[in-house]
């Protein structure tokens, strides 16, 4: 997606090798407009799959769920990070271990929201490691649902996320794959 590609060259910041800040335009302030096309451009991947509900954690991976749940008419459900008093019931949950945190947090989401007649869409901002996704799809399994798919606004192709969720037979679509960030250059497959 040339739009999104273009905007990480711009206003993203290389902190390392590993690590692309981008929280001028996704998981800090937010960029609606090119949201909106992110959502657009998901819709369209996935507009055969017959999804049901939208799945992402809180709070990177909500604006670009959102959007893609407005244009395919689906609800979005964010698994949470923080319990709350609201959430009560037995909640279907799984640890995720956050790289650019470098912390492991639980993420929840209430079983009245998900069911076996589910086909979901997992949405998160990046894919590095594998980790959120591989939290989300537990519990989607819980709740008995089935994943139709993993999309990613970017995907750190130079680690080893995509290669464990195609081995284990799921659809990603990245809208940006990068390929290196040496030298302090975004580089992009």
């Amino acid at each position: 997606m040339q739009a999104l590609q273009q905007k990480i060259r711009d206003e993203g910041i290389v902190l390392s090798d590993q690590v692309l800040k981008v929280d001028a335009f996704l998981n800090h302030q937010i960029d609606p407009a090119l949201m909106q096309l992110i959502g657009d451009e998901f819709a369209q991947l996935f507009a055969e799959a017959g999804i049901t509900k939208i799945v992402t954690i809180e709070a990177s991976g909500i604006a670009p769920a959102v959007m893609t749940g407005l244009r395919l008419g689906v609800p979005v459900i964010f698994a949470r990070k923080h319990q709350s008093l609201t959430l009560t019931e037995n909640l279907l949950s799984a640890s995720v271990y956050s790289f650019t945190k470098q912390t492991e947090n639980t993420v929840a989401v209430s079983p009245r929201h998900l069911n076996s007649s589910d086909r979901v869409l997992v949405i998160d901002d990046f894919l590095a490691n594998g980790k959120a996704s591989q939290a989300l799809i537990s519990i989607i399994k819980q709740a008995g649902a089935t994943v139709a798919g993993i999309g990613i606004v970017i995907e750190k192709s130079f680690q080893g996320g995509r290669a464990e969720l195609d081995s284990q037979g799921y659809r990603v679509e990245s809208l940006a794959r990068v390929k290196s960030l040496e030298g302090g250059v975004v580089t992009f497959l």
